[in-house]
């Protein structure tokens, strides 16, 4: 539904992006994650037709949207992170207004608006100012207005910020039914736990170029080790601790202890292949290890032929805080 194709654009001495290029699937939530200044609401003002890169193109199916901006704004809805609403208008007065924006016939618009609002939890607020509604209410409002002319994409700015957790969920559960009818949604935001729910896809993008883009499952791997939770019967592996110093024998102590980890356990697990790290957690062990199946399962056989009791092996997925962070080495701001 969407290609980005090496975008650049240059801000003076800035060069906010730098061949940016990811694609978004038909029927995709796509989740566009970046820390503040990386580049994302230049990108959607590129793909929403508000701003001319200095090199690149963007589709939106078989439309180039940078050499026919309006049939490009045919198949859009943009809703931006700061986004205006005439206070003085009443709320249908204000999708009203927008249908005669979009050209839309009088025949059927009365219906159209009323299941949009419907849709979006405002149809008791029809005749309601919109400088009476809440934040939450207005973003809904927004988000109506996005849908008026019926885009197949809807590409929308930060539409959960300034949200309370209540208004995040009405939001949330909003885009999901839009996902059921057929719509693509592309959303930045910086509310990464949410985007893990919502989103089928996600794109990091950092200083200006895509680090990571796929579906969520497979972002998470690609962003580091896979950490695998293991557990033991009876016990092994709990209890023992390792500080400093010597052992029971006089031997040099584990140069590395995991506090509660059996020493003699401790390292077993690490003498596996391609093990980066032991960690105690929830009466078992996370087991930091790189590759992909193979590595799990190799680690798995390595457990049983050291004689360990295994009775719990899986995988811990990262959460997308995690995956943000490794893949560009900064703070969440």
């Amino acid at each position: 539904m969407l290609r980005v194709e090496g975008l650049v654009k240059q801000y003076g001495e800035t060069l906010a992006l730098k061949g940016v290029t990811f694609a978004v699937e038909q029927g995709a939530i796509y989740g566009f994650v970046g820390p503040n200044g990386a580049g994302k609401t230049t990108t959607l003002k590129v793909i929403a037709t508000l701003l001319q890169p200095d090199a690149g193109r963007v589709f939106i199916g078989d439309v180039d949207v940078l050499r026919r901006p309006g049939a490009a704004r045919a198949r859009l809805g943009y809703m931006p992170d700061f986004f205006g609403v005439y206070d003085n208008l009443k709320v249908d007065e204000y999708m009203q207004f927008y249908a005669d924006c979009y050209g839309l016939p009088t025949a059927g618009r009365e219906r159209l608006i009323g299941s949009l609002l419907e849709l979006v939890n405002l149809a008791d607020k029809r005749d309601a100012y919109v400088d009476s509604l809440s934040r939450g209410m207005k973003q809904r409002l927004c988000l109506a207005r996005c849908l008026v002319h019926d885009p197949d994409l809807l590409v929308l700015d930060e539409p959960a910020s300034g949200l309370d957790p209540r208004a995040r969920v009405e939001m949330r559960e909003i885009l999901q039914e839009l996902r059921r009818r057929g719509k693509t949604i592309l959303i930045s935001s910086h509310i990464l736990a949410e985007l893990a729910e919502m989103c089928t896809h996600i794109g990091i993008i950092h200083a200006g170029q895509i680090v990571l883009s796929g579906p969520v499952e497979q972002v998470q791997r690609e962003a580091g080790a896979r950490v695998i939770e293991v557990r033991l019967a009876g016990g092994h592996g709990a209890g023992a601790g390792a500080g400093a110093g010597t052992g029971a024998d006089g031997a040099p102590a584990d140069p590395n202890p995991v506090a509660g980890v059996d020493p003699a356990v401790l390292e077993a697990v690490r003498a596996a292949p391609g093990v980066r790290s032991v960690t105690p957690a929830g009466g078992g062990l996370r087991v930091a290890v790189e590759g992909d199946d193979q590595a799990a399962a190799a680690l798995l056989a390595h457990l049983v032929r050291a004689g360990l009791p295994v009775v719990h092996f899986a995988e811990v997925k990262s959460n997308l805080e995690e995956v943000f962070l490794a893949t560009t080495g900064g703070e969440v701001r």
